[in-house]
């Protein structure tokens, strides 16, 4: 299951909208060379005093860097209560609104490693809580290095940096703001513009995607089942439509499918078979069974194009064999059952 097999003609927005002038932020290669010069100058440390110092500016640096959480929340940590190994994240915020950040594993181990080993010995519960000023001092010390000017090298630039990082990815803006613990939408939205010209170039690709989407639907995991080698997933569209995938349960855990978790099933066309509506039931053991309008049956000496459209304006297409097509005889206006079984669904995260 591949994460990047994703309906061709989806709007991104990272294809299109730039940052406000007035948001300090890096680009990759400044964040690349800023992250290096940080490990570097850790690295560098020759007393154990010293290393374990500079363990600790470290991972708060990691933290800036990949939570997008304002300093004062990391400087107030209790490391033996915020972080959640079963599912790799940070708890940021105070007690009234606590949310959940997930880090990236291998930097959640690496802060684990460092909490658990030597140098967190005796300093658990108040490992990150070390002088703000200080801490600036090394940003600043340390963007110097790698050519930064002293505005491009603090704290906030790394939140608001995470912020674009997320929306560039795709993360949609309403998520940025829980991320960041933002109480506005609207402070969440200089992080993303549109000129005119890109709000054109969007309804454009909007309008192309909704006449050439094929088999792909969009929804929530509302249930999985699994054993020790597969997992049957079942997801709701927004409409309320029921499908089944299964997949690997490697898939399942490298995409972290769980209740909840939006996810997009998409099903090559000759995958799909079509079952007219009228007559007698037909036995099969195809889990997913669509009802839908035929629009259009495009025949060539081999095959036939079948597209027919759901209820809730969801294009399903099949591709059959013309001798098949014969024998159904399907026309714009009937009825027919596009089926497709649970192993035939690729599923991605969206």
């Amino acid at each position: 299951m591949n994460r990047d097999d994703r309906p061709s003609g989806r709007v991104c927005p990272r294809d299109f909208f730039s940052v406000s002038e007035h948001v300090k932020h890096l680009e990759p290669p400044q964040l690349q060379a800023f992250e290096l010069a940080f490990s570097n100058w850790k690295d560098a440390a020759k007393r154990v005093d010293s290393a374990r110092a500079r363990l600790r500016m470290w991972l708060i640096f990691l933290l800036l860097r990949h939570t997008g959480a304002r300093l004062g929340e990391i400087l107030s940590l209790d490391d033996t209560r915020a972080f959640d190994r079963e599912r790799s994240l940070v708890r940021l915020g105070g007690a009234e609104r606590v949310r959940e950040v997930p880090l990236p594993d291998e930097v959640f181990r690496e802060i684990d490693d460092v909490l658990e080993g030597p140098a967190g010995c005796g300093a658990r519960g108040d490992f990150f809580q070390v002088d703000p000023g200080y801490f600036r001092r090394i940003c600043y010390a340390r963007g110097k290095e790698c050519g930064l000017p002293r505005d491009l090298a603090g704290p906030q630039v790394l939140r608001n940096t995470r912020a674009v990082e997320m929306l560039r990815t795709g993360v949609p803006i309403t998520v940025v703001k829980e991320v960041l613990g933002q109480s506005s939408l609207n402070l969440t939205a200089a992080f993303q513009q549109f000129s005119p010209g890109d709000v054109t170039s969007i309804m454009q690709r909007a309008v192309r995607r909704k006449t050439s989407a094929r088999n792909a639907f969009v929804g929530h995991v509302t249930g999985v089942v699994r054993d020790s080698v597969m997992a049957e997933v079942v997801i709701e569209t927004r409409s309320g439509q029921r499908l089944s995938a299964v997949i690997t349960v490697d898939s399942l855990r490298n995409l972290k499918i769980e209740p909840g978790v939006p996810v997009a099933a998409t099903v090559k066309a000759p995958l799909v078979n079509v079952v007219a509506s009228e007559g007698a039931p037909v036995a099969a053991s195809a889990r997913n069974r669509l009802r839908a309008t035929i629009l259009r049956v495009t025949e060539s000496p081999v095959l036939a194009e079948v597209l027919g459209r759901t209820e809730d304006g969801s294009d399903v297409c099949a591709l059959i064999s013309m001798d098949s097509a014969r024998e159904l005889d399907l026309k714009p206006g009937d009825r027919a059952e596009f089926w497709f079984k649970a192993l035939s669904v690729v599923l991605n995260t969206v």
